[in-house]
Formats: structure tokens, C-alpha cells, sequence
């Protein structure tokens, strides 16, 4: 097999998509002991990827050999495996990168004078010659699946590849806080982090937001030694993607362990949602195995259960000791003042005082209540309509057809039963429908209709809200502030990722407008949703649900009438926009059944 084929094989597995070339590269430039290291990419990586670095750079034949497969190595015998101190150690990075593009490296050691040019294409040197630069290396990917049509083609969205992009500068950037990072998009700047510490380098990629819900974990241990931040209860949020486990300056999944985490947590935050950690594990190579797939973030541990319980104990500690710590109030102003003991005045012995003409015998007597004329009055309760059963309905009642005519014979006087469903009586029997699922699909539809019609709702807001994004959030938000402003936003960028909410559509009264921009975001980050039908749709969804009537909210009778008027208007009543059911009906041939028959 020619070498070029086996390079591209191989570059299946290492090249993923242009986030896979930064890490690769950002990876090398660690490695070469580098103190500075610049990231420059154009369409998100499609047209060109730089990685510039002030490492110890290579020689002239050390540049030619780089890219021939398995000549960076660092492993030379079987055994090295289990003792790994570098973040690569295969060697297939370079030429899986140079079968896949075109690349264009100038390096050069502090000993030489001039340094070395090197232009390849599909994994061919078809230019070499000494230049002038400085020491370190400076490497170029241009034009990455170009011989690979089927590959570049199944390329995601600029927005959704370059966040891919910043995630995976991110997982290097947490790792080693003394080394300088800059990352610049399409000429512009997105990360500018100086070399500091560990706390401040979660800061400037985070926000000073999330440093301040930031509590230290710390363990040492013959085992591995931990140590890190895990976010305070009250940061925890439903979507949380600022969750980092790291293992010898390698970042990793462990499900395992974050079920740790989790269960730390326990009782303490609302079920559904997690806090942020950051937690860095110092273990012996020998204990670990690295080499079980291509990305390298899968890694087995030979002492996890004793781990996992090591990371529980050390979150719970730095839990307590957060919660331990005593709330001193400064802001005395309007508050009543409390008497200071005076160690002068004698305290005497305190005194009761008895009322000595007290008789229990010549009190009044209270008068007895009178009877109830009327046996309705009396026997009430006992005739009283029974209670409905406990538990949800709609896990007992067969979800109906679409109904030929839902709104034949249908009563004009509804029922709320426990703050969470209407129920009203039709033609073909007895109609229960879920308020909060009927309201999601009424706003949805209502939204999607302003946003093809290009007709928003908004409110303007009294005091513009300040939210801030983290970096993969704004390059999303930049591809769907148009989706946006059609459902009633209205967003003013303040640099740095900070953003002024200035309106939101109108309906949305007691909702936190920062919090609910923010999490609509992240639910598209999530979804990884690429063409505009699907992002509107996110969109539309997660604004209905967080307006939508709320479960407990009581409803009038007049308010009952206008949202099932408005669900039976709908394209579709059946099923929420995420395929929940919305009503269930309990026909008249059921319930005569329940009931023993006719009489």
C-alpha cells in the first residue's frame, strides 16, 4: 500500500474535522516546551488553519522526517507506553494532517542561522528550501479535505466548526495557565490569555461570573492527587458544558466520575441540573491507559472505584467547608439596634408575677354554638363530589385520534384539577388536557408564524440587561441573531462576549430575560442544529416552553376557555413541538364502564 494511502487512512481516525488539526498542532507546540502560542483560522478552519509557537523548532532534516509517519514518535519500546510524560506520543499527527491538505512549515532552532520552508500537498515536499524566522514553528494547513471531496463536504456549519474549534482550544488553554494563548477568527480576536494562574485562566475563558460560584477541591493521596473547582450550588444550571475532567495535563470523559461529582451534589441542587467543575487528577502514567482510541480522551483507570470515591469525599469537603463559612451583614442602615450586654449593671434573678384573684370557678362560660337547621348543612361533606384519583391521567387514559370535530358540543364551563389540567366535557366524551404542554404548543406555532412572517411582538426594556456568553455561544449567536430578532429580541453586542438585551417578545412577564437568551442558545449548542428550519425551531421551542403557563398556576374560567380555544386552533393539537401528548380523551363508552353500566 503507498504511503500516501496509509496516511489517509489513518487520518480518518486522528483528523476528525479542523478542530482535530488545532489539537494536533496546539498539542506539538506544548510539547516543544513553547512559552507562546498563537492560533489563526479563516472560515473556521475550511480555508486555512496557523499554529505559530516560540518551541524549541526543528532542524533541517528533523522538519523532512516530521512528516513521515510514526517518525515524531516518542515511544521507543513497549514499556513507554506506561510511563507517557508528553501529550502525543504516536506520531501520526503531522503526515494524517498532510495527506488530508496543504500544509506550510517554517521552523528554525535557536543554534541555526536560517530556518527551514517546507510546502507539501496530499503528503508530497513539493518545495523546500532554507528562510528566514524565528525560532519555533510556524505551520500552515490550507484548503484541509481538499483531495477528500465526500469528507469536506459532510462539513458542518462555519458557526458549528468553529465552536468545535474553541472547545478544543479551551481543553488545552485550562491545562497550562503559564503558557500565553491567542485565537483569532477571520482576523478577528477571540481569546487573548496571558500566562497567569489556574483560577484566572478558568476567569478569562469563563467569565468572571462563573469565578465567583468557583469552590477549591484539594486531595493528596498515595493514590492520584486532585485538585481543582466545582461550581456552588446555586450555579448549577440545566444545560452545563463547563464541566472538565483532566488527567496529567490531558483532557478526558469519565461518565464514572462525574457520576461522583453528581452524587456529591446530591440534594443540593434541583434534580435535572449540574454545576461546573474543573477537576485536575495527578496520577502515576503506569495506572492509567492513554492509548484506547485515536482522540486519546478515553482513558482507563487501574484504581477508579478507589478514585471515585476519593473525588466524592473531596467535593463533599469543600462543599462543607463553603457552607460552614459564616454570613457576615455589614449593611447595618435601617436595621434595629440590638443592646449590648453591660458587664456593670447586676443581672438579678428573674421574677414571675402570679395574679392572686384569679378563681377558675367564676368565669363565664362560654355559650354553646348554635345548631345546624338543616340536614344538607350537616351531612354536606359526607354527599360531598369525590376527589379524582392521584397521579397523571395521561399515563391511565388512551391518547385519542385526531378528533373529526373537537369543538362539537363542548361545554363552555371548564375544570382545573391540581393546577396542571382543564378539563372539559365534548361530544365524544370527557376532554383532559395539559395546560402547560397545550400553552407550548400554542406559543410555538404563534412563534414560528412571526418568524416567516418577519412580524415580531416585542417589549422594550425599561433597563437594557447585560448577559455574557462564553466564546463558543457568541460565534453561535452571530448565525442566529437573525431567528432572533424575528421572535422580539433585540441584541446589541458590548464587546468581549457581553451582549444588551434591549427587548424581548412580548408575554414574557417574570421571566429572567439573561437567563432564558442564555439557555436558548445553549440548547441550539447542543443540537448541533446546522440549516435555518431547524434553529428556528429550537428557538421557538425553548422560548414556548420557558413562557408557557406554568404547572400550579390557577386559571379562571375565562382563561381556561380562551387556551383551549386557542390549542383547537392549532395545526396540530395532538402533540407538543418534542412529541409529548397534549390531551387525552375518556369517551363515553369508557366511562360507562367505570361506572358498572347503565342503571
Amino acid at each position: 500500500m503507498p504511503d500516501f494511502v496509509a496516511n489517509q487512512i489513518a487520518a480518518g481516525e486522528v483528523i476528525e474535522r479542523p478542530c482535530s488539526v488545532i489539537k494536533e498542532l496546539v498539542e506539538n507546540s506544548v510539547d516543544a516546551g513553547a512559552k507562546t502560542i498563537n492560533v489563526l483560522v479563516v472560515d473556521a478552519g475550511r480555508t486555512s488553519i496557523q499554529v505559530i509557537d516560540n518551541g524549541k523548532g526543528m532542524s533541517e532534516t528533523d522538519a523532512r522526517l516530521a512528516f513521515e509517519r510514526h517518525a515524531t514518535s516518542k515511544i521507543r519500546q513497549a514499556e513507554d507506553l506506561y510511563a507517557l510524560q508528553t501529550m502525543g506520543f504516536r506520531g501520526e499527527a503531522l503526515p494524517s494532517i498532510a495527506a488530508v491538505a496543504q500544509v506550510e512549515m517554517r521552523t528554525r532552532q535557536e543554534t541555526d542561522e536560517v530556518g527551514t520552508e517546507l510546502l507539501l500537498s496530499g503528503a508530497r515536499i513539493t518545495h523546500h528550501q532554507p528562510c528566514a524566522c524565528p525560532v519555533g514553528c510556524n505551520i500552515t494547513v490550507n484548503n484541509i479535505f481538499y483531495n477528500l471531496p465526500a469528507r469536506r463536504k459532510f462539513l458542518r456549519s462555519n458557526a458549528t466548526e468553529l465552536s468545535n474549534i474553541i472547545t478544543a482550544f479551551e481543553r488545552i488553554a485550562l491545562v497550562y495557565p503559564e503558557i500565553s494563548f491567542t485565537l483569532h477568527s477571520n482576523g478577528g480576536e477571540t481569546f487573548n490569555l496571558k500566562a497567569t494562574t489556574l483560577r484566572q485562566r478558568i476567569a478569562d475563558i469563563f467569565g468572571k461570573k462563573l469565578n465567583q460560584d468557583l469552590l477549591p477541591v484539594e486531595a493528596d493521596t498515595t493514590i492520584c492527587k486532585i485538585k481543582g473547582f466545582v461550581g456552588k450550588p446555586e450555579s448549577a444550571k440545566k444545560k452545563c458544558t463547563n464541566q472538565y475532567f483532566f488527567v496529567n495535563g490531558r483532557y478526558m470523559r469519565h461518565p464514572y466520575f462525574a457520576k461522583a461529582i453528581q452524587t456529591a451534589f446530591e440534594r443540593l441542587v434541583p434534580v435535572g441540573e449540574q454545576v461546573p467543575y474543573f477537576i485536575y487528577f495527578e496520577v502515576d502514567p503506569s495506572e492509567i491507559e492513554v492509548n484506547i482510541h485515536p482522540t486519546k480522551t478515553e482513558i482507563k483507570f487501574e484504581n477508579d472505584q478507589s478514585i471515585w470515591q476519593l473525588l466524592a469525599a473531596a467535593v463533599r469537603e469543600a462543599i462543607g467547608v463553603y457552607n460552614d463559612v459564616p454570613t457576615i451583614d455589614f449593611d447595618v442602615h435601617g436595621k434595629p439596634e440590638m443592646p449590648s450586654l453591660d458587664t456593670v449593671m447586676p443581672v438579678g434573678r428573674p421574677r414571675s408575677a402570679d395574679n392572686t384573684s384569679f378563681n377558675p370557678f367564676k368565669t363565664d362560660i362560654a355559650k354553646p354554638k348554635p345548631l345546624v337547621d338543616g340536614w344538607e348543612q350537616l351531612y354536606g361533606a359526607t354527599f360531598a363530589t369525590p376527589q379524582m384519583p392521584e397521579g397523571d391521567m395521561f399515563g391511565v387514559l388512551n391518547i385519542p385520534e385526531p378528533l373529526d370535530d373537537p369543538m362539537a358540543d363542548r361545554a363552555t364551563s371548564h375544570y382545573q384539577y391540581k393546577g396542571q389540567y382543564i378539563i372539559t366535557s365534548v361530544k365524544a366524551g370527557l376532554l383532559i388536557v395539559d395546560q402547560h404542554r397545550a400553552h407550548v404548543r400554542v406559543l410555538y406555532e404563534q412563534y414560528q408564524r412571526q418568524m416567516e412572517e418577519q412580524k415580531p411582538v416585542s417589549q422594550r426594556m425599561l433597563f437594557p440587561e447585560a448577559v455574557q456568553f462564553s466564546a463558543c455561544e457568541a460565534a453561535l449567536l452571530e448565525t442566529v441573531v437573525g431567528e432572533m430578532e424575528t421572535m422580539g429580541f433585540e441584541l446589541s453586542p458590548l464587546g468581549a462576549c457581553c451582549y444588551a438585551i434591549n427587548s424581548v417578545p412580548a408575554g414574557l412577564e417574570g421571566i429572567n430575560p439573561s437567563a432564558l437568551v442564555q439557555e436558548m442558545i445553549s440548547e441550539v449548542l447542543e443540537s448541533g442544529s446546522k440549516v435555518k428550519d431547524d434553529i428556528a425551531h429550537t428557538l421557538a421551542l425553548s422560548l414556548a416552553r420557558k413562557a408557557a403557563i406554568p404547572y400550579g398556576q390557577v386559571l379562571s374560567n375565562d382563561e381556561m376557555e380562551d387556551l383551549v380555544n386557542r390549542l383547537f386552533g392549532c395545526s396540530n393539537v395532538n402533540y407538543t413541538p418534542d412529541g409529548k401528548s397534549v390531551f387525552a380523551l375518556l369517551n363515553q363508552t369508557e366511562l360507562t364502564k367505570m361506572l358498572g353500566g347503565k342503571s
